[in-house]
């Protein structure tokens, strides 16, 4: 389904005056502060964002579908640094003061004036490509796990082992453009748990006591992360007879799946049949969040969505923007999940874990 409609609180989020919802999960500043004076926090961030303009600047300089990219690319860092040093300086510039929301919608905006639509798009559909060909044998190793317990573990692996493809951490875009990545090898390398937000065991329990009759899960990135790791975990839900809705972004960021990407992800994947490694699909529906950035405020998503989510009993968060950076703390009126890595040193001190820690954190609400 895809929106073209004005954006409406997600249906499922405890009403901001209920919950004192705040989109962002870290505190850049508190109501004490120097409003002209940038906080030893949020000059944290912004000097994450400028570590990350190079490796934005190289791949809008090779997009092939814009005249003159190296031109644009540079304009694009100028501006982009220029405006970033300009909230050090005064942190009310630029619409501030700054948080993860504003730095990320910045950066897009000045992309989207250059002409810069989809940065990302060659890399999207290699590692699309080469998820998709890995799909059907990542589903058996899982069906083959006969214990229900240790094979949703198996699946909740596969999501963060996949989530390591984030192309916005300026340190893991250098690794993959340099290495690349393997998902098994992720899988295997996981960090030791209890990890720093660790609800696994609570919820291996539950799976095997309980069912959901609708989740709404928001995905993450494309490759490994949406093909290898969300979807086996939608899979098994719709073979317990669970209704899934995934919600992906209305435009390009980072390498984050659109909707249009993954209604062709979906597509490709599906037998003659319409099933998905054997599975019956009619009960899965793909929705435009309504989103444009890596983060999302909750309080603003496609009417597509809400219509959708209205009747659903299990939301999943998942990936660092938006389970970790934003949300991480949001509140549901059913259970919920927030699923991601930790792949910013600066998200790892607030949480107090490691970097390449995991997060898996569950809420159950008894009286949905």
């Amino acid at each position: 389904m895809e929106s073209s409609s004005p954006s409406v609180p997600f249906p499922l989020l405890q009403t901001p005056i209920e919950s004192n919802y705040r989109a962002c999960t870290i505190p850049y500043r508190f109501p004490s502060d120097n409003p002209r004076k940038a906080t030893l926090i949020e000059v944290q961030w912004i000097d994450l964002f400028l570590n990350s303009v190079p490796s934005f600047r190289q791949r809008a300089e090779n997009d092939p579908t814009v005249v003159d990219a190296p031109d644009k690319a540079e304009k694009f860092a100028q501006r982009y640094t220029e405006i970033l040093e300009d909230m050090k300086k005064n942190p009310e510039s630029h619409g501030g003061p700054p948080d993860c929301i504003l730095l990320c919608r910045l950066r897009e905006q000045i992309l989207r004036e250059l002409g810069f639509t989809d940065i990302f798009k060659k890399v999207k559909d290699e590692e699309n490509a080469k998820a998709i060909s890995l799909f059907n044998g990542v589903v058996r190793l899982n069906d083959d796990v006969e214990d229900d317990g240790k094979r949703v573990e198996n699946l909740i692996r596969g999501i963060l082992a996949g989530n390591i493809f984030d192309l916005g951490s300026a340190q893991l875009a250098e690794v993959f453009a340099r290495d690349g990545m393997s998902f098994l090898a992720s899988c295997q390398n996981l960090v030791a748990r209890p990890w720093v937000i660790d609800d696994l065991d609570n919820y291996k329990v539950k799976w095997t006591k309980k069912s959901w009759k609708k989740a709404v899960i928001f995905v993450d990135n494309s490759g490994a992360d949406v093909i290898l790791g969300i979807l086996p975990f939608a899979r098994e839900l719709l073979r317990r007879g669970t209704k899934v809705v995934l919600a992906a972004n209305d435009l390009p960021s980072i390498n984050d799946v659109t909707y249009p990407e993954l209604v062709e992800i979906i597509a490709k994947l599906k037998d003659e049949n319409g099933l998905l490694a054997g599975v019956d699909t009619s009960g899965l529906l793909i929705v435009n969040s309504g989103n444009d950035l890596p983060v999302i405020d909750l309080t603003n998503v496609s009417p597509e969505l809400a219509f959708l989510a209205n009747d659903a009993d299990l939301v999943v968060l998942e990936g660092m923007g938006r389970a970790l950076e934003t949300n991480l703390y949001a509140q549901m009126k059913c259970d919920s999940i927030k699923i991601g890595m930790v792949k910013h040193p600066e998200v790892a001190q607030f949480l107090g874990g490691r970097l390449y820690d995991c997060v898996f954190k569950y809420n159950e609400v008894l009286n949905y």
